[in-house]
């Protein structure tokens, strides 16, 4: 498969993640019934499986590894928050207080992984080219 392909199939996998998260994030906070929709409870991980593989395969294809590369190495760390934080939105937390926090943190951390991958900096959208 070529890198573009690879690249908005990965681009694809990632704006229907954040919109599904974030819809299941209104949904909790809401107390809606949805979330426990059949559809709901699959369709995230069939993307989020899309999402990991097109990464690991743009990897591959460009040569480019995380703690090789810093920007790689912040985006996984970003991922691994990510993950922590969603589940803690979603499920962990003991209160709606707590989720609607791990929500909130959970989607500052998406939007600073990417602004990471569109600058390919650690410093994502702080990051200014030649600054």
């Amino acid at each position: 498969m070529s890198y573009l392909a690879l690249r908005h199939i990965h681009i694809t996998a990632v704006v229907i993640s954040i919109a599904l998260f974030t819809l299941r994030g209104i949904w909790m906070l809401a107390d809606s019934p949805r979330l426990q929709d059949r559809w709901v409870r699959i369709l995230p991980h069939v993307v989020d499986t899309v999402l990991l593989a097109s990464a690991i395969a743009l990897t591959l294809v460009l040569g480019q590894y995380p703690f090789a590369q810093s920007w790689l190495t912040a985006k996984l760390a970003g991922l691994l928050a990510y993950i922590v934080l969603g589940a803690i939105a979603l499920k962990r937390g003991r209160s709606k207080a707590t989720r609607a926090a791990a929500f909130v943190a959970a989607l500052l951390t998406v939007t600073y992984i990417v602004g990471v991958a569109v600058h390919h900096h650690p410093a994502s959208w702080w990051w200014t080219p030649g600054g």
